[in-house]
């Protein structure tokens, strides 16, 4: 899946409001990033190196495998394919909104 199909299916997946009400940066690696700021209403998705209040590093094929439903997030984070910087508590509720 590309860059830009993840980034259309993350506008899809938050809408307006998610509710997180935090930022939350996806760091793919080769400088590809996936930025969704629900700090603000309406909520703002884009691929830019922003500040966020969590960064998830992941490869866009694991992020892919997770939203599909293929990839727990926990395991992926136990077995070393997700790292997470910045507020754990952030990175919890996503699933929530991943999965809506």
């Amino acid at each position: 899946m590309s860059l830009e199909q993840l980034t259309d299916g993350m506008r899809d997946r938050v809408g307006e409001d998610c509710g997180l009400g935090a930022s939350v940066k996806w760091d793919f690696g080769d400088g590809t990033f996936l930025l969704l700021d629900a700090s603000q209403v309406p909520n703002v998705v884009s691929n830019d190196d922003g500040e966020a209040d969590c960064t998830l590093k992941i490869s866009i094929d694991d992020f892919t495998a997770m939203v599909g439903g293929e990839l727990d997030g926990t395991t992926a984070f136990m077995t070393g394919k997700l790292k997470i910087e910045g507020d754990m508590g952030i990175a919890m509720k996503l699933q929530g909104v991943l999965s809506g």
